[in-house]
């Protein structure tokens, strides 16, 4: 029986899945990631694999590998940056290894057979703790020349307000990352920064106030600009701000006048694997060819 192996390598946890011939699961484990250590993160993701059985393996980091280089970037979980961690795996794994970003992957699943299944354009959203993107045309993941494609996250927030100034800084050195406002951290700093109050974005969320409807407004911005560059059949979203319902009514409302068309048909869905697109979307890696 062939078997697939997905890894998903996260900032504070490691998920493994292995999947049969019909993409049945029929193992999964997931353990606290070693947040700052290279080292340990390579044992661990070892002793997974290890475990997991016998098969294909792909794994679905939080970053890039360079094509120039082959070493990871962009990575948020930064002790990642830098090292040869396909070249470093597949020596101790004694086995090849595919990787890709994470975001790519939930893309990958939930076009296979997920929120996106049958439609010939998937565009896959992170809102997380970070915010990333990820694209899948015809259940193909499309990385791009320079490894980017779909990095939706650390593009500018458009058309800033006075509600949007001053603007934040992000991780990656720059200011006014549609992260820094649209990641679940990005809504609890816009709450605190407003009103004085520090609240964890899942409360906020319950509050339904204005800073909710500032949220859904700009994600309707962002999203608009993705329409009217790539205009995806379907829009999925995952991460902890997918969880809220009425995102999937306001923000398509809201984006009708930044899309420029006169009738938007791109639907915007909840996913369907939940928290295990990312781990799916590495063990389907091995349907991808050659060069993923």
């Amino acid at each position: 029986m062939k078997l697939r192996i997905g890894i998903d390598l996260g900032g504070t946890k490691i998920e493994a899945l292995t999947l049969d011939e019909s993409g049945r699961e029929v193992f999964r484990k997931r353990i606290a990631a070693p947040r700052g250590d290279y080292q340990a993160t390579l044992h661990s993701i070892i002793s997974l694999v290890n475990e997991a059985g016998k098969g294909t393996v792909g794994i679905g980091i939080p970053g890039a590998l360079s094509k120039v280089t082959g070493l990871v970037k962009n990575a948020n979980s930064t002790w990642l940056n830098g090292k040869p961690l396909k070249e470093d795996l597949e020596r101790r794994l004694k086995r090849e290894v595919r990787i890709a970003n994470d975001a790519n992957c939930f893309a990958l699943s939930e076009a296979m057979d997920g929120a996106g299944k049958g439609a010939d354009v998937v565009f896959g959203v992170i809102l997380g703790t970070g915010v990333g993107g990820g694209i899948a045309v015809h259940k193909k993941i499309i990385t791009g020349v320079n490894a980017i494609a779909g990095e939706w996250g650390h593009n500018p927030l458009p058309l800033p307000t006075g509600a949007d100034l001053p603007l934040p800084r992000c991780w990656c050195g720059r200011s006014g990352c549609i992260e820094t406002y649209l990641s679940g951290p990005g809504l609890a700093r816009d709450y605190a920064q407003a009103t004085g109050k520090r609240l964890p974005a899942e409360e906020i969320v319950s509050l339904k106030d204005q800073y909710l409807e500032r949220y859904e407004e700009r994600l309707a911005r962002t999203l608009a600009g993705v329409i009217n560059v790539l205009d995806p059949d379907v829009i999925v979203l995952g991460g902890g701000m997918s969880n809220v319902p009425r995102l999937y009514t306001e923000v398509p409302r809201l984006w009708v006048k930044h899309v420029f068309s006169d009738h938007v048909a791109t639907r915007l869905v909840r996913n369907i694997h939940g928290d295990s697109g990312g781990v799916r979307g590495a063990a389907w890696l091995w349907n991808q060819g050659r060069n993923t």
